[in-house]
This record gives C-alpha cells, structure tokens and sequence, in this order.
C-alpha cells in the first residue's frame, strides 16, 4: 500500500517532467500523510489541432477519495488507496476509472516492514527511484459534493502486487506510470479501463531502492528533512515455530500502518 510519501522536486522539475501548462510553485513535502492536499496531474482541456502546448495541468485534491454517492463522509472510510486488480469493478472507484485517472507525482514512498514478533520494533523505508528525483504514480479523483452545494476534489493512489524488491517489505506498492504512457492513462475520452489494464501492473525489480529511515516517520508532526536521515537497518529475525494450534501471524492487511 502507501500511507505516506514525499515531494521534493523543484518546480521546474516537475513542469518538464509532465509537461504541464500550469503548476504552482512547489514546497518541500516529506512527509505527506492521508487527508492532507496533494498535488495531482490532470489532462486539459483538449487543445485546437495542431497546437504544441501542453495538454496537462496540476491541481490539488484531498488524499482521502470519496465517491460522489457518498451522503455523509463521516461515515465513509477514509480511502487513501484503491487496488489496481479491482478497481475497476468496485463501486467505489468505477466510475473514476472510467472518467478521472490521474497521475501523483512523488520523490517516493515510506513502507514498514513488520516482523513477526509481538512486540518487535518495525522498521521504515524511504523508497525512491534509483534514477532520477521524481515519479508518477497512478491515481483517481472524485469530487464530492455536499448536500449545502459544497465541492471538495479527493484522491487515491492505485496499488498493485510489490516487485521482488519491495515484497521483504511489503506486499503492496504503488502503480509508477512512465512518462511515455502519461498521455494514455489520463485519456478518459478515448481509452477505456480495459485498455489501460497492461499499464497497472508492478514496475519492474531494480526500478525502486529502499533505504532503511527512522520511526520519525510515524508522527505526522514530523515534516522535515531529517526523517530521511538513513539509519542502520534493523535485521529481521525468523518467525519462531509454533506449535500446533496456536494462533497463526497476523495477515499482510493486519500489518499495515493505516
């Protein structure tokens, strides 16, 4: 999954990297926590033929998505993620599949890798291209709109199987669109969601490095640069054998932080 992430990439940066028509200038962001704004790219209004500016712009939406079925949010869970295997069937996310893809730039993602101890401390990874100071991940958008005519743009970020890389610490991680596909995800007029489906796949080992970070991570008080700081990873220990009929370890969806 991703529960939290950073953006660290210069303005300018960013603007060539997705070919933007606008953004706003960009602030330091290390660690992005759900129901905090995010910025998101969108696809623009379809240009006259033959023009050669840019076809995307930036926004920000809440990280939290929110179906527009949805009558009270307060008795909603809060949906930071949406599982690339289903969402194009869930209700939830269906129709944004169809109508609102969206790319969610990133420096990279946190992960914890949870032993099988109780007890046992976790430990937090920065995970971050090994090329490169930015990346696109694959997202929705929904805007929700209150009984009172209120509008409140919200967004996810799709996840799917983790790499061999990833999988000692998690068995979830982002989808990462490259930039030669950009123009095909955010196409909702023309590409369905089953002619996407080839691009909502794990991206391939040696993309991603993970460097062991401190717990300063958890606290979302915590937004400088300094949770970035590598520490010396801690060395997972094997899961003792148990004898039987006693309680299995606790699940991969148990073992997530959110």
């Amino acid at each position: 999954m991703c529960g939290r992430f950073a953006l660290l990439a210069k303005t300018d940066l960013a603007r060539e990297f997705f070919d933007l028509a606008e953004i706003d200038d960009l602030t330091e962001r290390y660690n992005i926590a759900p129901t905090q704004p995010i910025v998101i790219v969108v696809a623009s209004e379809r240009l006259e033929k033959g023009s050669n500016l840019p076809e995307r712009k930036a926004m920000l939406v809440r990280w939290g998505f929110m179906p527009g079925w949805v009558k009270d949010p307060r008795e909603f869970p809060l949906l930071i993620n949406a599982r690339a295997e289903t969402a194009i069937d869930k209700a939830s996310f269906r129709s944004a599949m169809r109508h609102r893809r969206i790319l969610v730039p990133a420096t990279g993602f946190f992960e914890w890798r949870r032993p099988p101890e109780k007890g046992a401390k976790s430990q937090a990874y920065f995970i971050r291209p090994k090329k490169g100071e930015i990346v696109a991940f694959a997202g929705l958008m929904e805007t929700w709109s209150s009984a009172d005519g209120s509008e409140v743009d919200t967004g996810a970020i799709l996840t799917t199987a983790a790499n061999n890389d990833i999988a000692r610490i998690h068995d979830r991680m982002p989808v990462v669109i490259r930039p030669e596909d950009f123009s095909r995800w955010l196409d909702c007029k023309t590409q369905e969601p089953r002619d996407v489906l080839d691009l909502m796949k794990p991206i391939e080992d040696g993309f991603f490095e993970a460097i062991p970070v401190s717990d300063k991570v958890n606290k979302v008080a915590n937004m400088g640069p300094e949770i970035l700081e590598p520490v010396e990873e801690v060395v997972a220990a094997p899961a003792p054998k148990k004898d039987k009929g006693a309680d299995a370890p606790p699940s991969s969806d148990q073992l997530s932080l959110f």
